[in-house]
């Protein structure tokens, strides 16, 4: 169980919740508990945001109908070569992000029931709580097992797209299918991380200031609840 935090810090008028958030996570703070440290959340941002930058880059290259995107990045050549170096950068922060986050990420009983197919259109709402589900349900350790996956699908045949040259031309058309399919299917999957984000008040807010109100913790994540605040009652 994680020791509570001490709200005073050096006089500050920051939220002590927020200032222990820079590098401790799990620690409840007067009403917050921290769920992400400063490192965890500049993570996942840098993996978001090269993210973007290489969708809206791949999309002029991808097919003519969104050629039109070329000319907010200067032209299609200059597509093609940051979607490529972006792609290197989204890989980059992928596999910090993967290290951080593995050894939290294997599937409990508690997660497999959560990720169930009957249990499917409660988590979408989230209308599901399971009281064994801890920081991360299983919802979120499948995200991040598919993504992880993606993101290196994306990478293996990027490499071959990026140098044609130096493979066959088998390698290059199957490369060409699997890029196109598993950037389809991440975009997806990014749609419903960012729906189920932006659906629950309280869930963004937690990969923004690093904190979630003793009450969300409780609800949506209540093994972790306990863990932290030592609460069996939960």
């Amino acid at each position: 169980m994680a020791q509570n935090a001490n709200p005073a810090h050096g006089g500050s008028t920051a939220e002590p919740g927020i200032l222990a958030a820079h590098d401790r996570e799990d620690l409840l703070v007067g009403d917050d508990v921290v769920r992400f440290k400063y490192y965890t959340r500049i993570v996942h941002w840098s993996v978001g945001v090269s993210f973007l930058i290489c969708l809206f880059t791949g999309f002029p290259i991808w097919t003519p109908y969104w050629g039109w995107m070329a000319g907010f990045f200067g032209g299609l050549n200059v597509c093609r070569w940051l979607h490529a170096w972006s792609g290197l950068a989204f890989a980059f922060f992928g596999a910090l992000q993967f290290i951080h986050w593995v050894g939290e990420m294997a599937l409990s009983e508690a997660d497999r029931r959560f990720i169930a197919p009957s249990n499917f259109g409660k988590y979408l709402s989230w209308k599901t709580h399971d009281d064994d589900v801890g920081k991360y349900n299983g919802g979120q350790k499948l995200l991040f097992w598919t993504s992880s996956l993606a993101c290196l699908g994306l990478l293996l045949t990027g490499v071959v797209l990026w140098y044609p040259g130096e493979f066959s031309p088998m390698l290059r058309q199957v490369s060409w299918v699997l890029h196109d399919v598993v950037f389809i299917l991440l975009v997806l999957l990014i749609m419903g991380h960012v729906y189920l984000g932006l659906a629950e008040p309280g869930t963004l807010m937690a990969m923004i200031k690093g904190t979630v109100p003793r009450a969300w913790a409780k609800l949506h994540h209540p093994k972790w609840y306990r863990d932290v605040t030592g609460d069996k009652r939960g």
